[in-house]
């Protein structure tokens, strides 16, 4: 099973996605833990990133789209995965696809965490005090969202044209149980 989570920042994809992982027997991939895992790593590819992450710059869409599909090609993706977090541009999108289609892999799923902002606001305010997170700050938020907005909503709006059959909104204001129940039916009509 091949998933693709899209959402703002605070929707609970992240929370999501590690609770389905783990009911599917499958990968969570979240962009940021994978950026992590490799700047462990001593190949040619975690030394470049070192090198970027240190001097304070962003990754590149080409950097990242190379680590994500070195790892999709993993032995522990085999079995499936979820992407959370990726793709989030335009570039990333058409690498991913191009990826999928030179080695004839299915995106099987595609699930798109819809929620207003000003709910995002109150829960990574919340998130922020429970886990003293310094990057969840009202003016970090509004970047993040606005971010979200310009970047990825585009592509999560290609995917909606694109993969109509198989993209499925999900109101992520619910209560996670919630949530978490209504992806597995979707997943099991899916399968038949």
């Amino acid at each position: 099973m091949r998933i693709v989570f899209f959402g703002p920042p605070g929707s609970g994809k992240g929370t999501q996605a590690k609770l389905l992982a783990n009911e599917l027997n499958i990968l969570h991939l979240s962009t940021g833990d994978i950026l992590r895992e490799k700047l462990s790593g001593n190949d040619t590819l975690s030394i470049k990133l070192r090198e970027i992450m240190s001097s304070g710059n962003l990754v590149s869409d080409e950097v990242l789209n190379q680590i994500i599909a070195n790892k999709l090609m993993s032995e522990e993706c085999s079995n499936g995965f979820i992407l959370d977090g990726y793709p989030r541009t335009v570039p990333q999108s058409d690498f991913l696809l191009s990826f999928f289609k030179t080695n004839s892999l299915n995106l099987d799923i595609i699930f798109n965490f819809k929620i207003d902002f000003k709910v995002v606001e109150e829960r990574i305010i919340l998130r922020s005090k429970q886990e003293q997170r310094s990057d969840d700050n009202i003016d970090v938020i509004k970047t993040r969202l606005d971010k979200y907005i310009e970047e990825t909503y585009p592509v999560s709006q290609f995917f909606s044209q694109n993969f109509s059959q198989n993209f499925f909104t999900i109101d992520a204001s619910q209560e996670v149980y919630k949530i978490q129940k209504e992806l597995i039916n979707i997943i099991k009509k899916a399968e038949k």
